[in-house]
């Protein structure tokens, strides 16, 4: 069975391109020159999509489209918009737009994005099993959440996630990917504060051989390698303001021109961002671009911080211990009562990722495969210091890493240096025997095998 779309315009020039252009991707139209005509057909007639000017005889696209969200939710609508008006644009994807297309019709951009939309339309059936399987949890914040991303992955529509570091943001963002059409193409994400100012413009649109020094072969940007499917962009306020200019201008213009290159490439991506800052704010301090906000936030998401989420701290404890032993293949640990209610009881600043580390450091350094409130240490820390490790023995101190901290590098790869090293100069000075090594450091056996299999160093 063919597909059927219905196409909305009173320029009977532009009606007869989309219904040649859709009778060759095999796709059935009918035409509509007006709104009246319109709602007509669709209450006759079964849609796999629908394509809508704004600017109609009789009112204006955007009310279809408020409501088809309320007769028919599941039917993407598209919108045609003149050449630049990204705020119409902006409004119809507010409004619940599946997507946007500029007058005059780029047939590349057209063609990806209906069969962008009939995947949406034909995969409703597999929504929610992705978001169950990346975001854990049964409070109401998180299944008010899910039912969220579930709606969010039937449009394009670009989405902002906000919300407080380690609250996960980029697993709403992977959500959204894997529910929607763009499920089989590629999610690219990206952190903006990790990318060193001077090179920022060459990872995001890439560049040509010998665009300047350095410049030994072509090379793709994020824009192209998230080319079909989804680019997320994280940390976002931290772009420098030259570079929220051309990001805005990709966006809107849906096309990128690498560093060296004369012409413009066309990208069919959806954009999806996040930022812990507050935006709102950061555009007083003009640090960020007012636009660039309004066209990456025509959708907000706020992840709730774990504190607010109840009942799923133990359950998230659990599949963290659960992942731990199936990581090192030793056996799982458990809580003891009062190590539950430190839990239960903690603000978590941190998040879930706060609440991961905890769990990892516990699991570590407990004794008969039982957690208990000493071994989740949550106590604040108010200073960022490696403790030194006493040792009955006190073997000889690590001769090698003895630089302080110069930034080259992250901090974690840093302190798993600075681990790597005691454990083997430990290891060898007992001869490499591990009962010995654990005795020799003030750890249990346990902990120094967990250890060595999280840094690579075991090699039974």
């Amino acid at each position: 069975m063919s597909h059927q779309a219905l196409i909305i315009d009173d320029e009977p020039d532009i009606l007869e391109l989309l219904d040649i252009t859709l009778s060759r991707m095999g796709i059935e139209s009918h035409r509509a020159p007006d709104l009246k005509s319109a709602k007509l057909q669709l209450k006759e007639n079964h849609y796999d999509l629908c394509l809508t000017d704004m600017r109609l005889p009789d009112g204006n696209g955007i009310d279809l489209v408020k409501e088809l969200q309320t007769s028919k939710p599941n039917l993407p609508v598209a919108v045609f918009t003149a050449h630049g008006n990204m705020d119409t644009a902006v409004e119809a994807m507010k409004a619940g737009a599946f997507d946007f297309i500029t007058k005059p019709v780029d047939l590349e951009l057209l063609r990806q994005l209906v069969k962008s939309a009939l995947n949406a339309s034909h995969n409703k059936t597999e929504a929610s099993s992705d978001s169950e399987h990346l975001i854990k949890g049964e409070s109401d914040q998180i299944r008010e959440l899910k039912q969220k991303i579930v709606k969010l992955a039937r449009s394009q529509a670009p989405v902002f996630i906000s919300g407080e570091s380690g609250s996960g943001k980029e697993l709403v963002a992977r959500s959204i990917h894997q529910q929607g059409p763009r499920a089989e193409k590629p999610f690219v994400a990206v952190n903006c504060g990790a990318i060193p100012s001077e090179l920022v413009e060459s990872e995001f649109f890439g560049y040509r051989k010998g665009s300047f020094t350095g410049a030994q072969s072509d090379k793709k940007g994020l824009f192209q390698a998230a080319n079909g499917g989804t680019l997320f962009l994280d940390e976002i306020a931290d772009l420098p303001l030259d570079m929220q200019v051309k990001l805005l201008r990709a966006i809107q213009e849906k096309a990128v021109r690498a560093i060296g290159d004369s012409t413009e490439t066309k990208i069919d991506v959806r954009i999806l961002s996040a930022s812990h800052k507050n935006l709102p704010q950061a555009i007083e301090d003009g640090t960020f671009r007012a636009d660039l906000y309004y066209r990456i936030n025509v959708i907000e998401v706020l992840v709730p911080p774990l504190r607010q989420r109840g009942k799923d701290i133990l359950l998230l404890t659990d599949f963290f211990l659960n992942q731990f032993a199936e990581e090192t293949q030793l056996p799982k640990a458990t809580l003891a009562p009062e190590a539950k209610t430190a839990l239960e009881n903690y603000d978590f600043p941190g998040n879930v990722r706060e609440l991961e580390n905890v769990l990892e450091r516990a699991y570590t350094l407990c004794e008969n495969n039982l957690i208990t409130q000493t071994d989740l240490q949550l106590a604040p820390i108010k200073h960022n210091k490696i403790s030194k490790i006493e040792t009955p023995s006190n073997p000889s101190p690590p001769t090698k890493s003895t630089n302080a901290y110069d930034g080259s590098v992250s901090i974690d790869e840093y302190l798993e240096e600075i681990e790597k090293e005691i454990l083997l100069n430990a290891l060898e000075d007992n001869r490499w025997n591990r009962t010995s090594t654990a005795k020799a450091l003030g750890i249990t056996f346990r902990s120094l095998r967990y250890r060595l299999k999280k840094l690579d160093l075991d090699n039974d």
